[in-house]
């Protein structure tokens, strides 16, 4: 690749897009929505921003209370030989974008530092623009940013790869691991390296998950066999790792702060919660089984960030919060949309723009009823007809679940109204 060239090539792509003409060669999409954002929000293309560092104290709390913390050593066995060895430098920052380790070429360190990308630093997109770190936390997966695709000008001089890492429990955005560096040094294959390493990485979260759940399961195993009647042993999460008296499952929704004592589940009815060391134990009180419906007259349906969807379930005495994961965020905004109901087809239709993936969304839509009940018909799929669903949408329409490709949702950006 004659990388002079391509970098000559997107900055023409760049200053047409910016100009309001329509480029020869239009950008990627994730490109182009990112710059679509950035001009909306005001980010200046012409002249970095600088970020206030952490203090000492707020980034030694901030790497403390990190997760990312964990998987250090399987990032750094993986990516900073190879940074070091290829002139670029291995950043982990977290879900705000904030940089907490960086590794690599002393020489690329320092040219780092003369951009601001600093431990410490914030390189959020809405605060720099598009660039390897802040644009795969707004879209949930791997981005490479070549030269001129970043959007602003002074960090044209650089290649950045990254990939989100989410924790494997709760599908929550951990952070990000990046590998940036001159132009000069890009790699087509560093974008597969990068990726592969935080899948490698998310799969040591899930082994150290397993063998909590294998710890909690060993408490759990005597006090469930002293119990007559029903009842579960889960971690924090609502992972399950012991049950008797009832079928087996995968997970229990929880509510934010479980307290000890008398709670209500959506999937089990009313329960008395008990702690246990590392989770809780759960005793279902009510004899239907979990499947009496959610008693609530409204939904809100809160899409209005770009990183983080919730669902309240509210108006009756078991007001309820869940945050949603990015499927779920999309599948319950399309319904919300449709108040008339959607098949199977019409929802893989407007998903991935093929109306044959009927079996993904099946399989999502029942694992979104565990926690709604009988609030979520189908056949076709709609919401209850005596709910009132309120939508908060983003008050910047590129901000409408950023991270999804689903046709529908795409749409619905270039037509939503602040």
């Amino acid at each position: 690749m004659d990388l002079a060239h391509a970098a000559r090539l997107l900055k023409g792509v760049r200053d047409a897009t910016l100009s309001g003409q329509r480029p020869h060669v239009l950008p990627r999409p994730v490109i182009g929505d990112s710059w679509g954002r950035m001009m909306l929000r005001g980010v200046d293309p012409d002249h970095d921003i600088r970020s206030r560092l952490l203090t000492e104290e707020e980034l030694a709390e901030r790497r403390h209370g990190s997760p990312l913390v964990d998987i250090l050593p399987v990032l750094r066995d993986a990516l900073v030989s190879v940074a070091d060895a290829a002139h670029h430098i291995m950043v982990v920052c977290d879900a705000d974008g904030r940089v907490l380790w960086r590794e690599g070429s002393s020489a690329v360190l320092r040219k780092a530092d003369s951009l601001g990308f600093e431990v410490g630093a914030d390189w959020g997109e809405g605060v720099v623009g598009t660039n390897g770190v802040g644009t795969p936390l707004v879209v949930r997966r791997p981005v490479q940013v070549f030269s001129a695709e970043h959007f602003v000008q002074t960090h044209h001089p650089w290649t950045c790869t990254g990939a989100p890492v989410t924790d494997p429990r709760d599908g929550r955005l951990l952070g990000v691991v990046d590998v940036s560096g001159p132009l000069q040094t890009m790699h087509p294959a560093t974008l597969a390296l990068v990726d592969s390493v935080a899948k490698l990485a998310e799969a040591r979260l899930r082994d150290r998950h397993v063998t909590a759940l294998d710890r909690l399961r060993a408490v759990a195993a005597p006090v469930l066999a002293r119990l007559a009647g029903r009842a579960v042993a889960v971690d924090a999460h609502g992972w399950t790792a012991a049950v008797t008296g009832m079928a087996p499952m995968d997970r229990v929704t929880l509510p934010k702060a479980l307290a000890a004592g008398r709670a209500w589940l959506p999937s089990l009815g009313t329960c008395l919660a008990e702690p246990l060391p590392g989770g809780w134990l759960l005793r279902p009180q009510d004899p239907k089984d979990g499947t009496e419906p959610l008693a609530a007259t409204r939904l809100v349906l809160d899409v209005s960030s770009p990183r983080h969807w919730t669902l309240a379930v509210l108006g009756g005495a078991r007001d309820w919060t869940h945050d949603l994961s990015p499927r779920h965020a999309e599948l319950l905004f399309l319904l919300a949309t449709h108040r008339g109901g959607r098949s199977a087809s019409g929802l893989a239709d407007d998903m991935f723009g093929d109306p044959a993936r009927t079996v993904t969304v099946r399989a999502e839509l029942s694992r979104v009823r565990r926690y709604l009940g009988g609030l979520l018909a189908h056949r076709p799929y709609r919401f209850h007809e005596d709910v009132d669903v309120q939508v908060l949408l983003p008050g910047i329409p590129e901000d409408l679940l950023p991270h999804s490709l689903a046709p529908a949702i795409r749409r619905a950006r270039s037509v939503a109204e602040p």
